[in-house]
């Protein structure tokens, strides 16, 4: 699910900064950067990650910036060094060799440059999760807006589906009349109305006709968009149900458009999936 939060905090000549961000997925997949002094509690950010975020393409950002008077780095064992470019000198000198990178590669040998780790204190501990926290719910807020817009928008999109199919209620009672017509007319032209067994011609006329009924297409259909507007309403993360919901939804209406065998419904039917395609790309970013 689609989503940003931003948290900083200043301690102590430290500038502690956590980005959240994320896109849609259908599952949760979470690529966490932590700085080296924090590296042991990887474990534990990941899993608050996994409890807030839940699905989605996430990306966490944890940066922590330190000022000049407190920040570490390398350090270069002058004494090691110099004995080391002395004796490359003497060798250079004894070899006759024109050299001009001894100092280079003096600082090459083992142990001339060391490079000392980061470590974080309780205190700076403390405040990262607290910074964290801030991001998250900074996130979370985000989040909840995006719902609130996507809530509005796949009720409209229901609801279009459920002004499509009331067209097709009022199309419905004059289909199976007009298939018997067609059919009685294709076989008058075919065979001649003289050469038909009226009985015979019945029966398979109740027979094909009863195959094109959509009656229980459009009773689970209207019950599974009423299902899905109440699903919609709940306040737990319903984003798979939903999608499940959209699933049956779209059986429904295939199957409507399969039997319809007529025009005007089958465009009607259309119109349907284009509905449904749009609330099932709408679905991937719904918890």
């Amino acid at each position: 699910m689609t989503g940003y939060g931003l948290a900083t905090a200043d301690h102590a000549n430290v500038k502690f900064s956590v980005e959240i961000k994320s896109l849609n997925s259908k599952f949760l997949e979470l690529s966490l950067k932590t700085p080296r002094a924090f590296a042991d509690k990887e474990l534990f950010l990941r899993n608050l990650c996994n409890k807030e975020i839940e699905r989605g393409k996430a990306s966490v950002s944890i940066n922590v910036e330190r000022s000049e008077e407190t920040l570490k780095g390398a350090a270069i064992n002058a004494a090691l060094l110099g004995k080391y470019y002395r004796q490359l000198e003497e060798i250079n000198l004894n070899l006759g060799a024109n050299s001009s990178n001894l100092l280079q590669a003096a600082l090459n040998f083992p142990e001339v440059i060391t490079y000392s780790e980061e470590e974080a204190n309780e205190e700076e501990w403390n405040i990262l999760v607290t910074t964290f926290n801030e991001a998250m719910h900074n996130f979370n807020a985000f989040r909840l807006t995006e719902g609130a817009v996507l809530k509005t928008e796949l009720e409209q999109r229901v609801n279009n589906i459920l002004s499509l199919f009331a067209e097709v209620e009022l199309r419905e009672p004059d289909r199976i009349p007009n298939v018997r017509a067609r059919l009685n007319q294709f076989l008058d032209e075919a065979v001649g109305k003289a050469n038909i067994d009226q009985n015979r011609l019945e029966q398979e006329l109740i027979y094909y006709i009863d195959k094109l009924d959509i009656t229980e297409e459009k009773i689970r259909l209207k019950s599974h968009c009423d299902y899905f507007l109440t699903t919609l309403k709940n306040k737990d993360a319903n984003g798979k149900k939903l999608g499940f919901i959209s699933q049956e939804m779209g059986r429904e209406i295939n199957t409507m458009g399969a039997k319809a065998n007529d025009a005007q419904i089958q465009q009607l039917v259309v119109g349907m999936k284009e509905e449904l395609e749009k609330i099932k790309e709408q679905l991937l970013n719904i918890l």
